[in-house]
């Protein structure tokens, strides 16, 4: 081969490195970015590749190009056979999955786990190490001690799980050409979707910021202004593309797997519908249902919050997202490649779902928990205009505006707890706040009332909400009572209850393969798996607290609850045969004396055991 031969060869098989700035930037000591060719052509013949040598000498590969390689680059260099092609892809995968100088985190859920070093790079910012400060169930900790763990370790929990998840999907089926820059921007995107979560998690965006701002805003919102916070502050940008990714497609693939999928996206899931998606395209579209999977809810977000709430709250986990593993595949539907599993495992898929109900119903809502968190929602609001938080040009912030500032909301965390409660300004608002959340230190919380549901085919309208003290207040009592409440004496918390997708069953949207065709797409029926699984997928509860904590108004608040639950129709509360056993005969279908039917009477229950203990009492005395 002559010069001029191979001077051709060498620039149709070299990948395109962009501008003279990138050819120049160097690695941050990953070991395998400082080779020189010889260096490679050694790595070859240690994995019997030694073949493809000249090749490689040809065309003057070094290492820090050996991530950008594709199968096409090969094809181009006159690989032709596509065995040859997959063998030297799966090497240079090899480099960049396992690099020497990964970072180990001993993780309570995984284990020992290595994290690549660009995602230690992005964990050692500010705005990551932010998450060590957010309580990942938020005011749950004040009910549950064990629940202290943080979002710091649920987003490098997630971080991880992509990257495996992702990895199995490339070992298993090479013919998806998935490489090392789709692997990177998942594993990123799992350990920065939640970058954006204000204090005490989704406290902050779900209580607080509504009350404070019109706009819909989500932490969704702040995680991609974070991330790009993050990005420009500490000058990742030339990390990243010393790693092999392409600015600006593979920051916008990882911004869109942050956000969701656009939701004039969805359709009927075949490749029907627009694509919408600019970081990737449809022939990779099935990446998207890794970290937050918008159409089924079956991503490793759930994965790890699942197995990682359960583990601190004590609470058992039904699901296996080591199966799901080892199950994965991606079919065709339609025009789409989806993530699929084994139609065995639907079962397990329910049990996930069961697992994700259990956590909202024992802990997530439950009763105490909610109160608590309405408390701090409140000092919150109270304290909003009097904290100022410093941010860019030294702009000073309050604490709903600190969502318009990312370096404002880099110093937001759970801390905002103390520093209204051991502040000294004389506000009165901030006075009451301080208060408030002495009161939760305390134990001097708002007391439970009560809860109940709609009646069965009805729903509680959100434009409703807002007005359902007013409701609780303005009831007339059948009998005087000696206490007046108001409508500010009471909160109303409605909670949705379902399996993720309101009143749809989430496994609907799942696909299966079957041992015998695995490349063959299907879809599985209620009904083909088991006859005991729900019939709704969805509910709300109305729980009701009472601000006033003295016996009277407390007595009070009970009666006029019941009362209300009698004039909307709503199911009868669990205790309110025992609070006002004056008011729940006038609601027909709440007295049953049938003690076997499954609609029984408590009260009359209560009655009859005292009657039949009484009458025991007697026979002994005259025995």
């Amino acid at each position: 081969m002559n010069q001029g031969e191979s001077s051709k060869r060498r620039r149709s098989f070299s990948p395109d490195r962009g501008s003279p700035k990138r050819r120049v930037l160097q690695s941050s000591k990953s070991n395998y970015q400082e080779w020189d060719v010889e260096d490679v052509c050694r790595f070859l013949r240690m994995q019997g590749l030694g073949k493809f040598e000249q090749l490689f000498r040809d065309a003057q590969l070094s290492g820090d190009v050996l991530p950008m390689l594709t199968q096409r680059d090969f094809e181009k260099a006159g690989v032709s056979i596509l065995g040859d092609r997959l063998k030297l892809i799966k090497c240079i995968n090899m480099l960049w999955q396992n690099p020497i100088d990964a970072k180990v985190f001993n993780d309570p859920i995984h284990g020992h786990i290595e994290m690549h070093p660009l995602l230690v790079r992005i964990i050692d910012t500010p705005q990551f190490q932010r998450l060590r400060f957010i309580k990942q169930l938020g005011g749950t900790y004040f009910v549950y001690p064990g629940a202290s763990h943080n979002r710091f370790e649920h987003s490098i929990g997630v971080a991880y799980l992509a990257g495996q998840l992702v990895k199995a999907l490339c070992g298993r089926q090479p013919e998806l050409q998935i490489n090392h820059r789709d692997i990177l921007c998942v594993q990123i995107a799992g350990l920065c979707h939640d970058l954006g979560h204000g204090p005490f998690s989704h406290l902050f965006d779900g209580k607080f910021i509504p009350q404070r701002r019109k706009n819909k805003w989500k932490h969704e919102d702040a995680s991609l202004d974070m991330f790009d916070h993050l990005i420009n502050t500490n000058g990742l940008e030339v990390v990243l593309l010393s790693y092999g990714l392409v600015l600006p497609e593979d920051v916008k693939f990882i911004k869109e797997q942050i956000q969701g999928r656009p939701i004039e996206g969805n359709g009927a899931g075949d490749g029907s519908e627009a694509w919408l998606y600019k970081g990737r395209t449809r022939e990779k579209g099935f990446l998207y249902e890794i970290v937050a999977n918008k159409r089924s809810g079956i991503d490793v977000d759930k994965w790890d919050y699942f197995a990682r709430d359960c583990h601190h709250l004590g609470i058992r986990n039904n699901f296996d997202f080591e199966r799901f593993l080892k199950f994965a595949r991606v079919c065709e539907v339609g025009k789409m490649k989806r993530i699929c599993t084994r139609d065995k495992e639907v079962g397990d898929l329910y049990n996930m779902f069961h697992t994700r109900n259990t956590l909202h119903r024992r802990a997530y809502q439950h009763r105490v928990v909610n109160i608590i968190e309405s408390m701090i929602t409140e000092a919150l609001v109270l304290a909003d205009p009097h904290i100022q938080i410093v941010g860019k040009n030294k702009r000073i912030c309050k604490i709903s505006e600190s969502i318009d500032d990312m370096e404002a909301y880099t110093k937001l965390t759970d801390n905002i707890f103390e520093q209204i409660l051991n502040s000294s300004e004389p506000e009165p608002d901030l006075q009451k706040a301080r208060e408030i959340l002495n009161n939760i230190l305390c134990r001097k919380l708002y007391k439970w009332i009560g809860e109940t549901q709609p009646a069965p085919g009805t729903t509680i309208d959100p434009d409703e909400f807002e007005q359902l003290s007013d409701e609780v207040a303005a009831v007339v009592p059948s009998t005087p009572l000696d206490v007046q409440l108001c409508a500010e004496d009471f909160i109303v918390n409605v909670v949705r209850m379902d399996y993720g997708m309101k009143e749809k069953n989430p496994i609907n949207k799942m696909r299966f393969y079957c041992k015998s065709d695995p490349n063959l797409a299907i879809t599985i029926r209620k009904d083909q798996v088991s006859q005991m699984l729900p019939v709704r997928f969805t509910e709300q509860l109305i729980q009701v607290y009472c601000k006033k904590t003295d016996d009277q108004s407390v007595q009070a608040a009970q009666k006029l609850f019941v009362q209300w639950c009698i004039k909307r129709n709503f199911s009868k509360p669990r205790d309110g045969d025992i609070v006002a056993p004056e008011l729940t005969p006038l609601k027909s279908e709440w007295n049953n004396s049938n003690s076997d039917s499954d609609d029984s009477n408590p009260r009359e229950e209560l009655q009859s055991s005292r009657r039949a203990n009484s009458c025991k009492s007697k026979t002994k005395l005259f025995q």
